[in-house]
């Protein structure tokens, strides 16, 4: 059956919901052997995902995955996800875990859905263990780290089981120098179902295909970004030079922008200055951010991109505004404390 909707999309067709649903049910059995599966996937991706398929298979998905127990008053509020699909292969720090416990240290609940390093050096969960935050909690606990401490990490493997019959045509993709849907699908997929997300993805003709997956899955507050860094694209938003932006907000409808760094006051800086290194050697960038201490380029990146965090989680006004707020947090040693107090608990 694989083989028959793999000619399928070789024709040029589009899969229905039906036909999604039998795909993610053989790409997820373990009977199936990996090359059909992986010739299934480089076919969708040389056609193309549609975003109805995108969204077929984040929720047949989803569907297989296991749910966190979140109480009724955490879910009631703002949910917030920051996170970059990764494939940039640019080598930067972890930018999206450091903007994750500023704003959790200004009261924002954050649910970080990430894995360990797949295309760089060191992944969210492997620079939040080197931090001293365990990554392992079970649903429960992570349910109520939530709402105890306004963070907790979904490690994915854990609340993704299905995804372990996956692995090997996903290696063998990769081998092949194909990227398929999983490259991008994993912000989608965070179990705890966050109402805002900030996303980062390696190319701009993403940003809003995947915004408006978002906004068809029910998210309320939702900002997908891709910025220039020279002749690169990152999965952040770009100090160093323009940001494409697709976003879309309750108060107000989908659009899509440019946005520029012009008005703030950033530092010279070069790809160079963003670049990180092994787990531990991100650890220490994080902690030295988050002390105040390290007050160049990569500080200017932190502040932007929680700016956004802020802004999209609704904490903030603007972007700007948001900057300020992330300034604040740190000169204040909230984000410090966040730190110290989360990696307490993991003890």
């Amino acid at each position: 059956m694989l083989e028959q909707l793999t000619e399928h999309l070789e024709r040029g067709g589009v899969l229905s919901s039906d036909q999604i649903r039998t795909a993610v049910s053989l790409l997820t059995d373990e009977h199936v052997a990996a090359e059909p599966k992986a010739d299934f996937l480089t076919v969708l991706a040389r056609k193309g995902e549609t975003t109805d398929e995108i969204t077929g298979f984040v929720d047949e998905l989803r569907a297989k995955s296991i749910q966190p127990p979140i109480d009724a008053a955490t879910r009631a509020g703002e949910i917030l996800d920051v996170c970059g699909t990764g494939g940039d292969r640019l080598g930067t720090f972890n930018i999206s875990t450091t903007v994750a416990l500023i704003v959790a240290a200004a009261g924002v609940t954050v649910a970080k859905h990430g894995n360990r390093a797949v295309t760089s050096q060191a992944g969210s969960a492997d620079v939040l263990e080197a931090l001293g935050i365990r990554i392992d909690l079970e649903p429960q606990e992570a349910a109520r780290s939530l709402r105890d401490h306004q963070f907790a990490f979904f490690f994915a493997p854990r609340y993704h089981p299905a995804f372990r019959h996956l692995a090997s045509a996903r290696k063998l993709c990769a081998e092949r120098g194909q990227r398929t849907i999983f490259n991008f699908l994993g912000p989608l997929l965070n179990p705890a179902r966050p109402s805002a997300q900030l996303i980062g993805v390696p190319r701009a003709e993403l940003c809003e295909p995947i915004a408006r997956v978002l906004q068809s899955l029910g998210v309320r507050r939702g900002m997908v970004v891709s910025g220039r860094a020279g002749d690169a694209q990152l999965d952040e938003l770009s100090t160093l030079g323009e940001t494409r932006v697709a976003e879309f907000y309750q108060d107000r409808g989908f659009a899509t922008s440019t946005f520029s760094t012009a008005d703030l006051r950033l530092q010279p800086a070069t790809l160079a200055d963003l670049t990180g290194g092994d787990r531990n050697a991100n650890a220490e960038i994080v902690r030295r951010l988050l002390r105040g201490e390290d007050r160049g380029p990569k500080r200017d990146a932190i502040l932007l991109n929680a700016g956004a965090a802020f802004f999209v989680a609704g904490k903030t006004k603007s972007v700007t505004e948001g900057w300020e707020l992330a300034a604040e947090v740190i000169e204040r040693g909230d984000a410090i404390a966040k730190l110290d107090a989360l990696a307490g608990v993991s003890r």
